[in-house]
């Protein structure tokens, strides 16, 4: 487990999913938003963590490794208990209910269906000004292979669209982005996740 890093005045611990992806991107991010962080790789980490970012990477190798590692019910048994979670890209797919064209073993507690990879290859990434609701600013977001949002249950809120589609998403405690927040140097995104953790004021401005 990789140790835990001080916030600026930070008494919740904040993990990231360390099995694949960029987990040490949200690190930063998270720490920038004043947060303490930890990497979470097992179960009893897990346990010591008050909330969990979900990250990009491969959604299937996420899948596998936290199958693997016997994570897959212990994360499912937290977010059910309440614990504020943030998946991006590949961790939206995880947190997804329901993948369109397939996927692997996830906690599958966002009532949502999501097709992966929908805006296209690696060379298709692009960078856009998101509008999101209630925010004065709009959000630097990057697109990376990113799902789409097929269909979101009555009890998602959403948050930002883009071309029609959700791309940021709420339900309770689950929080979901189909970008990358933490590439931007804009936490705003994150700053929602400590908001949930009971960590600070709203992040509404700009980053």
């Amino acid at each position: 487990m990789g140790g835990a890093a001080a916030g600026r005045g930070s008494s919740a611990l904040a993990g990231v999913l360390a099995l694949q992806g960029d987990f040490r991107e949200h690190r930063r991010a998270l720490a920038g938003a004043g947060m303490r962080t930890m990497e979470v790789r097992t179960p009893s980490d897990l346990e010591a963590a008050d909330g969990l970012v979900i990250p990009g990477g491969e959604s299937t190798v996420i899948s596998r490794m936290a199958s693997r590692y016997g994570m897959i019910e212990p994360l499912r048994e937290r977010m059910e208990a309440g614990m504020p979670v943030l998946g991006t890209c590949a961790g939206m797919i995880f947190l997804a209910a329901r993948v369109s064209d397939g996927g692997g073993p996830r906690p599958g507690v966002l009532d949502i269906t999501v097709r992966r990879n929908a805006y296209g290859r690696q060379n298709e990434s692009f960078e856009c000004r998101l509008p999101v609701a209630g925010w004065p600013e709009p959000l630097r977001a990057v697109f990376i292979r990113s799902p789409v949002v097929e269909e979101a249950g009555e009890g998602v809120e959403v948050l930002a669209e883009w071309e029609g589609r959700p791309v940021l998403v709420r339900q309770g405690n689950v929080l979901a982005a189909a970008f990358h927040p933490e590439l931007t140097g804009d936490l705003r995104v994150h700053g929602l996740l400590a908001d949930m953790m009971g960590e600070g004021p709203t992040m509404t401005g700009e980053g």
